[in-house]
């Protein structure tokens, strides 16, 4: 745990026991696999959905600039509720993106030399658009700028 700089009371400590990613006696029958795919192996042993489950993703971004003088704030939330336990909401929030990132590449729509994030717009543009249609869709509100400081939070 100290090691990992993992405070004692937090959360991640007991997912990490939950997951018995410690246990010296654990076997695995992989043959010469990568610490990824051990760490897949253990992932998909544990948070294997079952038949009627689905799962969700909710991400929520404040975001706080300065614009000719005045202060702004924008926040962003997205929710995306997976079909069932094979179409999931992380294969649309993160599978989806990157295979039409690929088949954006391989069809010349982009035209970005190396490895790339995804900070200009002939990359992230037309990918945004096309999930849309798969519902992975951000909304964006103009709101009040409360800064960074939770003290200014209205609770």
């Amino acid at each position: 745990r100290h090691y990992l700089k993992i405070d004692q009371d937090d959360i991640m400590w007991e997912k990490l026991i939950e997951l018995d990613i410690f246990n010296p006696n654990k076997f695995f029958s992989l043959k010469n696999a990568t610490p990824a795919q051990l760490l897949q192996k253990i992932l998909e042993d544990q948070w294997t959905l079952n038949e009627d489950e689905k799962d969700m993703i909710v991400m929520y971004h404040k975001f706080g600039f300065e614009l000719n003088g005045v202060k702004k704030q924008i926040d962003a939330n997205m929710v995306v509720v997976g079909e069932d336990r094979m179409y999931t909401a992380m294969a649309k929030t993160v599978g989806l993106p990157v295979a039409m990132a690929t088949l954006a590449i391989l069809n010349g729509r982009i035209k970005t030399p190396g490895v790339q994030i995804p900070i200009h717009r002939e990359v992230y543009e037309p990918i945004l658009e096309e999930l849309s249609t798969y519902d992975v869709v951000f909304q964006e509100y103009e709101v009040p700028y409360l800064g960074y400081n939770p003290d200014s939070v209205a609770s």
